[in-house]
């Protein structure tokens, strides 16, 4: 198992250079397309955008103890860690795929480093206030997608992911534990997370209200899964570990398809984009105006 959290490591973080790096065509105009709700003020590297990543970090600090431990068993154990809201009624469900850094079988790393701010921001007291919702946060050991681990370095293949399969799994064990609104189950992630929300979109049509991916690593899905599926996808213009170009083409494809997905990308931001798309004002509220019909 070790042997196969390294293969996704390097596969993560080098074979997107080389599955994008030839397309430099795609401009910038296809961030305008479809307007996004309005942006926290100031460039993204302003002393006054940079302190609001700052202010999130103090606030939430300790906000990943109101996560109880918890293990799915299928065709292997999923650790995940699950946020229970205070108020009673039927309640949104999000869930969270996280990023290369929270590979294993810790129960732990998927809710730190990178991983704090897509796991904490709806358990800020504001958020709760407005909109309370369950937060799940499955941890992988094996990636999102499908690999062939015969390969070296591991092989994306096209197809519903293993670690999707009980992530999904995981999510119908709680709507059935718990009064979760089917019709309000949120899809988000990053990096490699991203890339499994990818999948899971072009696998699982409709069964989400809408999804938010933050630098999307590769995979042989090319954004058009469930393609009227609400989506924000965000990207740094200067990330080297998942390139830019990643999102371009994906979010041009999914809107040739007929799609209409938020695309923001920010200048002179890296791989740690995550930070800001999280750090959005607007976000929560975009997030949970959103239903599946």
């Amino acid at each position: 198992m070790i042997a196969r959290r390294e293969a996704i490591r390097l596969l993560t973080s080098a074979s997107a250079c080389v599955c994008f790096a030839a397309r430099t065509d795609i401009t910038l105009s296809i961030s305008s397309e479809i307007s996004a709700p309005p942006l926290a003020p100031g460039t993204p590297l302003s002393p006054e955008r940079m302190a609001l990543i700052e202010t999130f970090k103090r606030q939430s600090d300790g906000l990943e103890k109101k996560f109880e431990a918890r293990t799915h068993k299928s065709d292997w154990v999923m650790p995940y860690r699950l946020f229970r809201p205070s108020v009673a009624g039927k309640l949104p469900l999000i869930m969270y795929l996280h990023g290369s850094g929270g590979l294993g079988d810790d129960n732990l790393k998927q809710l730190g480093l990178g991983n704090i701010f897509g796991t904490r921001v709806w358990l800020l007291s504001e958020n709760q206030e407005r909109f309370p919702c369950y937060v799940v946060a499955p941890q992988t050991d094996r990636g999102w997608i499908r690999y062939d681990f015969n390969k070296e370095p591991a092989e994306e293949l096209p197809g519903f992911g293993d670690g999707n399969r009980l992530a999904m799994e995981i999510v119908d064990r709680l709507s059935h534990e718990f009064p979760i609104d089917d019709r309000r189950i949120y899809v988000l992630g990053q990096s490699m997370g991203g890339a499994g929300v990818w999948n899971l979109l072009a696998n699982r049509a409709k069964c989400f209200a809408a999804a938010v991916i933050c630098c999307g690593g590769t995979s042989p899905d090319d954004g058009t899964g469930s393609v009227q599926t609400p989506l924000w996808n965000f990207h740094g213009d200067a990330d080297v570990n998942v390139p830019v170009a990643a999102s371009r083409d994906r979010i041009a494809a999914r809107r040739k398809a007929g799609g209409h997905p938020l695309y923001t990308e920010y200048a002179g931001v890296d791989h740690f984009v995550w930070q800001w798309a999280f750090t959005e004002p607007a976000l929560p509220r975009w997030l949970f105006s959103q239903r599946r019909s």
